[in-house]
């Protein structure tokens, strides 16, 4: 039985989507499918065995990946494992992403780090040693010596570490540039979040006097409550989303809750850009396919 709070539409905002203008909703369209074509490539070539190392794959999540980079402009970036998206949607190059699954010393971290740690010095991106949640600390940390905006991405087990409590109320002492959001697929590997815990990262967080809240995965409401929140930072946004393939690896225990992508087109059909959309799907294929071919 899941969490009754998870829903495709918690939080929403009826007609957001209107607020922004027709070339944002594209180049939003654009970044979140070209990742989730790469990510579907790299399940092609793990379930061929050309890669030989877990793969943490975002299928099912990446449009969030694509609103974090259309609001967060010159941000440093900390994620956890899942992070292709991010990578890929704030404009690190996917040849050399490609390049780190495969093993190769061309890759974004010398082919040592897998899937779960990349790097990306041009878009500030900083890679994760594993253990979960110890990119919050360390993105506080980073928040303090530099005084930019600063983005500390994690999922919903990872802020039942002992990480989480002491960087949100730091963070909130200081009253550091730092956006933390948790990617709530509501799955510890297996394990549902209401078995795991009676209590919202989103109350932990407002307790200490930081702005959060509890929105769903869709793209245009993620983009409107980070531009709200960019002003009063620090902030938090739980978003819930929804995990297509397995924890690590690219199996599937069955049809996802809800389809995100598929409500994206239906959105976009309505604000009348179903050509545009068809134009920026067939072209980030044939990217992707020239990339991996």
């Amino acid at each position: 039985m899941r969490d009754d709070t998870r829903s495709p539409n918690t939080g929403e905002i009826l007609g957001l989507s209107k607020e922004f203008t027709p070339e944002f909703s594209l180049q939003l369209f654009q970044r979140g499918i070209f990742a989730r074509l790469f990510d579907l490539k790299v399940k092609e070539a793990f379930d061929n065995n050309r890669i030989q190392i877990p793969v943490y794959l975002a299928i099912g999540q990446e449009f969030n990946a694509a609103a974090y980079s259309m609001t967060l402009k010159g941000f440093d970036i900390f994620p956890q494992h899942r992070s292709h998206a991010i990578y890929l949607a704030f404009g690190a190059s996917p040849e050399k992403l490609r390049d780190e699954l495969l093993g190769l010393p061309t890759g974004c971290s010398g082919g040592m780090s897998g899937s779960n740690a990349i790097q990306a010095p041009e878009i500030n991106m900083f890679g994760h040693s594993g253990l979960m949640g110890e990119q919050l600390p360390i993105a506080v940390g980073a928040a303090l010596g530099s005084s930019r905006g600063t983005l500390a991405v994690c999922g919903d087990a990872a802020v039942e570490e002992d990480y989480i409590y002491p960087s949100l109320g730091f963070a909130a002492t200081k009253k550091l540039p730092i956006l933390f959001i948790c990617e709530d697929n509501g799955l510890s590997i297996l394990t549902p979040v209401e078995v795991r815990r009676s209590w919202s990262i989103v109350n932990v967080a407002q307790s200490l006097g930081i702005p959060a809240v509890e929105i769903c995965d869709n793209p245009w409401l993620v983009s409107h409550h980070i531009n709200s929140m960019l002003n009063n930072l620090p902030g938090l946004i739980n978003i819930h989303t929804v995990r297509h393939l397995w924890h690590a690896g690219t199996g599937t225990d069955g049809p996802p809750e809800w389809d995100r992508l598929q409500l994206i087109k239906n959105e976009l059909a309505h604000l009348g850009l179903s050509n545009e959309v068809e134009k920026i799907y067939n072209e980030a294929s044939l990217r992707v396919d020239k990339i991996w071919e």
